[in-house]
């Protein structure tokens, strides 16, 4: 069942899928009517998940489920990486790899494999400040909270030392 991002409770679980590149504009409006669609015939043990998404910087895919109502099930789960995968295949992107940072410099969001990332934190071409998304986060408080941080308070803090 497709709610509001924003009625979803603070401690909602969400999964936070990023592009290797910016989606244009028409395939944003896309994503998000199949999202929509696919949020709204999401169920787990047959009863439909009070769910929704955003998607933001014409990058990130996040779906957030409110466990309270119903938790999302290893199936439920399935589904949802099957529905991904899809979007992978049709729009020629991947949102799976996790070996991905992506990261503000100015104005623009830069994707880069991680051990680039490191070449560039090891050159200071990118520093502890540097606006990291951390993907790792697990409820929408914590991305509200914690998704765009200094690489230096998040996972990324590694490569400053």
């Amino acid at each position: 069942m497709y709610v509001p991002f924003e009625s979803l409770p603070q401690h909602s679980r969400i999964w936070i899928y990023q592009s290797n590149r910016k989606l244009t504009d028409e395939e944003v409006a896309e994503i998000a009517s199949a999202t929509q669609e696919f949020i709204e015939n999401w169920s787990a043990h047959g009863k439909g998940l009070e769910a929704s998404f955003l998607i933001k910087y014409n990058r990130f895919i996040i779906i957030a489920v409110n466990q309270e109502v119903q938790s999302a099930t290893g199936c439920s789960i399935d589904a949802s990486v099957a529905f991904i995968q899809s979007l992978e295949q049709k729009y020629q992107i991947d949102l799976l790899d996790k070996m991905n940072v992506t990261f503000k410099l100015g104005e623009h969001i830069a994707h880069k494999p991680l051990i680039e990332f490191k070449k560039m934190a090891k050159e200071k071409a990118v520093s502890a400040n540097t606006i990291v998304f951390n993907n790792l986060v697990n409820t929408i408080e914590e991305w509200q909270d914690f998704w765009e941080v200094p690489a230096g308070e998040s996972w990324h803090s590694r490569f400053f030392k």
